[in-house]
């Protein structure tokens, strides 16, 4: 079902874009490579700002590099705003927040080709350093946007190949002079692919999300004692390689003991030396929780410290642990996620309630403003993997529906 009073979006014109932003640190044989302030992430950030003045946006970036386009509204009042992010895991697929930023730019190019201005003005942001590849923590730009992680303590933080944020964002010529935080957002919609496998198992083609999983990033260091594999018996070991294998399997379990659709992921492991014949003096690794429930969350992270703390003292090693990211779990606003699905209902989608299982930068902007997102399928549920697919139909759905929801939020009586 088609409203003549509300502008088309342009499916080809936004699959034109998506493949073309791809190209801009495409990876061969397919997916994108742009990790966060890198010279592939500055020719992608290039080549978003100019799409935007394109249009006859109002263009600003931050300090943290944050960017913001703005379509001016009839009123001079704080935008609704669509948002995500064009940095990439090292493994990335087209359509990871590319497709929130470049439907946003979509929905503005619709209303420009169709005269027409709202009352608040919409803008259309990428944030940096969503995917926290390489610096620590992830949705970093939304969260100094927001107020929750401060600037200097981002332009401090040091990547995993070396540079600080502050210095890559000097060299690639990103580090704005716009007021972080600026400017102020009447409410947010992001529209993401599912990154999972539910709305394409279940035939369905919109994904009405309710609110966003608490993350729990841990990284612990084991510190052993190196000797050989052959002389050394069993029981006068001190062998960090072991009390890691037990921390991961005991994640596993206690996943299952919490329950609620806890979820709990080694997904980084380094041993030191790292030889096959030598007794591991060190071992650094990473725990990824996740869980809809603070109280269970929290119970989750408890469990596993103490696992960890009892199995180095048995092993007779040092455990040391270090937080990379904490969020609680987010519940979206009524306001947002209603109109999202009565949009999706008016368009005739067929659709569904749920939570994200993957952090977004919604997530941080609910902190300010009422706040909301929009799933597509994801076909086979693969997403952080260069064979990340969306039909061209589910992400024009999802541009349907993002600009109805837009349109109703930028023209709420003043």
């Amino acid at each position: 079902m088609t409203d003549p009073a509300i502008p088309r979006i342009d499916p080809a014109r936004l699959l034109a874009d998506l493949q073309a932003l791809g190209r801009v640190g495409a990876l061969e044989g397919g997916g994108v490579c742009r990790l966060a302030l890198t010279d592939a992430d500055r020719l992608g950030r290039e080549w978003t700002l100019g799409r935007m003045r394109e249009l006859g946006m109002q263009v600003s970036v931050d300090a943290i590099g944050n960017a913001v386009g703005v379509y001016p509204g009839l009123h001079d009042l704080p935008p609704v705003m669509i948002g995500s992010h064009i940095d990439t895991v090292r493994t990335g697929g087209l359509y990871d927040g590319n497709y929130g930023v470049l439907a946003g730019l979509e929905v503005v190019a619709a209303l420009r080709e169709a005269g027409l201005r709202p009352l608040r003005p919409v803008a259309v942001a990428f944030f940096t350093n969503e995917e926290g590849a390489r610096f620590q923590p992830d949705m970093m730009g939304s969260l100094v946007y927001v107020g929750g992680l401060a600037l200097d303590e981002a332009l401090a933080t040091r990547a995993i190949d070396g540079p600080t944020v502050g210095e890559e964002l000097a060299r690639i010529g990103w580090r704005g002079d716009a007021p972080v935080g600026a400017p102020a957002v009447d409410c947010f919609v992001e529209l993401h692919i599912e990154q999972g496998p539910v709305l394409d198992r279940r035939g369905l083609q919109i994904g009405v999300v309710e609110g966003v999983q608490g993350i729990s990033w841990t990284e612990f260091t084991i510190e052993g004692t190196s000797n050989h594999a052959g002389t050394t018996p069993m029981e006068m070991r001190h062998d960090a390689g072991l009390v890691a294998a037990r921390i991961a399997v005991r994640a596993r379990e206690i996943a299952g003991e919490v329950g609620g659709g806890q979820l709990a992921t080694v997904g980084a492991i380094e041993l030191r030396p790292n030889l096959v014949n030598v007794i591991a003096n060190r071992a650094v690794f990473t725990v990824d929780l996740r869980h809809t429930d603070e109280a269970a969350l929290a119970r989750a992270e408890d469990l596993l410290f103490a696992f960890a703390e009892q199995a180095a003292g048995e092993e007779g090693v040092r455990c040391a642990r270090r937080s990379l990211a904490r969020f609680a779990p987010v519940r979206f606003d009524p306001l947002v996620v209603d109109l999202v699905e009565e949009e999706a209902r008016a368009l005739g989608l067929t659709h569904q309630r749920m939570a994200s299982g993957a952090g977004h930068d919604a997530q941080m902007l609910a902190r300010v403003c009422p706040a909301g997102m929009i799933f597509v399928p994801s076909v086979g549920g693969l997403s952080h993997n260069v064979r990340e697919h969306t039909h061209p139909e589910d992400l024009a759905h999802g541009a349907r529906v993002l600009l109805r929801a837009v349109l109703r939020l930028a023209n709420r009586p003043l």
